[in-house]
């Protein structure tokens, strides 16, 4: 399998329906690649969302916080890869350097594709990702942001669900070895066999700004490659 590392490439990206090298499409926006992209990667099923009226206010609270932050606040640039089997979760991962397999963080999101997609539709999703400090709540517990559990999940201010932090597993260090090389793009990598009844295993990576408002909020927001206006895509951890 032969990778191109497309960091500095100024052209919109294209996704690549089979298992071959990652090209750049100059004929293709940014936008309807990650969209597509992002289609495939979660299986198409139905969604209950929360109507808790909480819901929409406590993650706007989140994205007001950390977009108007105070001069003082820290950032810094991470990479972030979606990746997941066509049919099965997505996982997100963050790393300060694709070259050492193990991440600051790695999730699993339980949203599945339709719904992603439909939020996604307009060029416009943010992914709030809120816990509780008191003990007993969800993700309860004062340590360090990375290393809460559970957190309940929020797409555009409506509650869908939840996201775990899990260990680095042999799956998961092979495909970020795939992806060693590869410092900004989307496509597919070639999997064995076995994993025939999940489909393709499909990837997006992309450089995120992180933004550290404080040891209780943070914030990642994907960059997208000069030239193009892409897709604003933007993730907010929480605890409160």
């Amino acid at each position: 399998m032969r990778m191109i590392d497309l960091a500095n490439q100024r052209g919109p990206l294209g996704v690549i329906d089979t298992a071959t090298a990652v090209e750049c499409g100059r004929e293709v926006r940014y936008r309807r690649s990650f969209r597509s992209l992002v289609e495939c990667v979660v299986p198409c099923c139905g969604l209950q969302t929360s109507d808790d009226s909480d819901s929409l206010s406590t993650a706007s609270i989140a994205e007001s916080t950390t977009t108007h932050c105070s001069p003082t606040t820290a950032t810094a640039t991470v990479t972030g890869t979606f990746f997941g089997y066509r049919r099965g979760r997505v996982s997100f991962c963050l790393q300060d350097d694709t070259r050492n397999s193990s991440p600051l963080l790695l999730l699993e999101f339980a949203v599945p594709t339709s719904y992603l997609a439909r939020e996604m539709q307009y060029g416009f999703l943010r992914i709030t990702l809120e816990c509780n400090r008191r003990a007993g709540a969800v993700g309860g517990g004062a340590g360090p942001l990375f290393e809460v559990p559970v957190w309940t999940m929020y797409c555009n201010g409506r509650k869908v669900g939840f996201a775990v932090r899990r260990q680095v597993g042999g799956g998961d260090a092979a495909v970020l070895r795939l992806m060693r090389s590869v410092s900004a793009g989307a496509g597919v990598l070639p999997v064995g066999p076995k994993s025939g009844e999940d489909g393709d295993l499909l990837y997006l990576r992309a450089g995120f700004e992180r933004v550290v408002g404080s040891a209780d909020l943070e914030s990642f927001h994907m960059i997208n490659p000069v030239g193009s206006s892409g897709q604003e895509l933007s993730i907010f951890l929480l605890r409160s």
